[in-house]
């Protein structure tokens, strides 16, 4: 049995008030987000259904009694945010969680009471397909499962089975990602058709990362080698090889467009910048001449800054020299002062470049 808590904001968490279709082998279109004019997914034909996952809609289920012991908070096991990033879904050792950005709050929440581990919730935009995979003590689902939940059922529709534990997934609204230990499958979302498998380095931590613009798809992975990263452009069928970093690679992130590709390394001093599309190096800036574990990379909408964040606490914001084409403005009041802070990001003692050693020339954050 599940039990549903949700709060009274559940507005920002979108259903239409059609009616859910009978049909086990179709996803109606009102599980589309608002404004895609993408085809519906409209064929799970080779889903395996789950009727027996049902749920409960007692509000008060989850009531202790005065005298009953207090529960303990619930484990985090996974964060991610959504394509656009207006909000974010938080797995923990009893289920999950949807949260709002701007403003900040909780605006959906499912406990489940048998097992409840969710190591990994990806969303689909702000529509009501997750994708699931079970992880901690007790996990929900096989940490080797991709479950596909919708929520407007409150139940699975379907999954996808694997030799191995998932590592991550990914959605787009025609392709769905999972990513194991050491191969990437890329299926069609409407049939969960197979669409092109990929080698990859020993890669634990699931790093993927794909565009969300409206072309078509560009994937990016880890490469076979350690530092390299592989670049899949699906519209022209290339792929590209990148030697990024000389250390493993430890993150990397995507611009919305596809055109631009942050990486680092398991040193976590220098972050680079590459054009996707031929390879180049664009940008190097510094994060510090300490050793870091680099948490995450991320482009802002325009492409026009990329913070970084690690172990040390810190978050070092860069300005970033052009952009990719991206038409999202920026805040006036921040571009401007960021803008002013970072006229001159350089060392002051760049101009022994090639002198001192690179320590002294390199690009330091803005903020």
């Amino acid at each position: 049995m599940a039990t549903v808590s949700s709060s009274s904001t559940a507005s920002a968490w979108p259903n239409d008030s059609t009616s859910a279709s009978d049909s086990d082998s179709t996803v109606p279109s009102h599980h589309r987000d608002p404004g895609d004019n993408t085809e519906s997914l409209d064929s799970f034909s080779s889903m395996s259904l789950n009727s027996s996952e049902e749920v409960t809609h007692n509000s008060d289920s989850n009531i202790q009694s005065p005298n009953s012991p207090a529960t303990p908070p619930p484990s985090l096991l996974h964060l991610s945010f959504n394509q656009d990033h207006a909000c974010f879904a938080v797995g923990t050792d009893r289920g999950f969680r949807i949260l709002n950005c701007d403003p900040f709050r909780e605006i959906f929440r499912r406990d489940f009471d048998r097992g409840g581990g969710v190591a990994v919730v990806e969303m689909l935009f702000r529509c009501n397909i997750l994708a699931l995979v079970g992880g901690g003590p007790d996990p929900q689902y096989p940490p080797n499962k991709v479950m596909i939940w919708d929520d407007h059922q409150s139940r699975c529709i379907g999954e996808l089975s694997f030799r191995s534990d998932v590592r991550s997934v990914r959605l787009r609204r025609d392709r769905i990602i999972v990513v194991l230990e050491q191969k990437i499958f890329v299926y069609n979302f409407a049939d969960l058709k197979l669409m092109h498998q990929i080698e990859t380095i020993a890669n634990p931590k699931g790093l993927c990362a794909v565009s969300q613009g409206a072309g078509s798809m560009v994937l990016v992975c880890p490469g076979l080698q350690k530092g390299q990263v592989r670049i899949e452009h699906y519209a022209s069928k290339r792929t590209k090889f990148v030697m990024a970093h000389d250390s493993r690679i430890a993150c990397f992130a995507l611009t919305q467009d596809g055109n631009l590709l942050a990486t680092a390394s398991s040193k976590g001093t220098l972050v680079r910048v590459f054009n996707t599309v031929d390879g180049t190096l664009r940008q190097e800036v510094r994060r510090g001449a300490d050793r870091a574990e680099i948490y995450s990379l991320a482009f802002s909408s325009n492409a026009q800054w990329l913070a970084v964040s690690s172990d040390k606490g810190t978050v070092h914001v860069f300005g970033l020299k052009g952009n990719s084409g991206a038409q999202v403005k920026d805040t006036p009041r921040i571009a401007s002062e960021l803008t002013r802070s970072s006229s001159s990001p350089s060392s002051s003692l760049s101009l022994f470049k090639g002198v001192l050693p690179k320590y002294f020339s390199s690009e330091w954050s803005v903020a």
